[in-house]
């Protein structure tokens, strides 16, 4: 399940996930807000929230997510990515090789310090 998150403003998005993401939260949550936001900003940032009952994606959702990744590689300005899982982050430094925008990690811990990066 995927949710936008109140400190979602201007050209930052603010995501949280949990327990094990489908097709569905990509095509009617995630990639619309995405598109719009794109659409209107240009550049735009994005925080996505992994909380401590996310359990990964469906092959589906991780597919839809690598490719609108790909297509639109040039269109984010920064992505921070927050999780306690160490797989997260090694995922996370992986795909930040095929993006031009910052990328950086947060424990679940340190959220705030990655809502303050983000808009920064």
């Amino acid at each position: 399940m995927i949710e936008i998150m109140p400190e979602t403003a201007g050209k930052t998005l603010v995501v949280k996930a949990k327990g094990m993401l489908t097709s569905e939260d990509y095509e009617k949550i995630f990639i619309p807000q995405l598109k719009q936001l794109i659409d209107q900003f240009g550049k735009i940032r994005v925080l996505l929230y992994l909380d401590e009952n996310f359990t990964g994606w469906e092959l589906d959702a991780a597919w839809d997510d690598a490719l609108f990744g790909l297509q639109h590689r040039h269109d984010f300005e920064k992505v921070a990515v927050v999780s306690d899982q160490q797989w997260v982050a090694w995922a996370t430094k992986v795909g930040s090789y095929f993006m031009d925008g910052q990328v950086a990690t947060y424990k679940i811990s340190e959220f705030q310090n990655a809502i303050t990066w983000i808009k920064g």
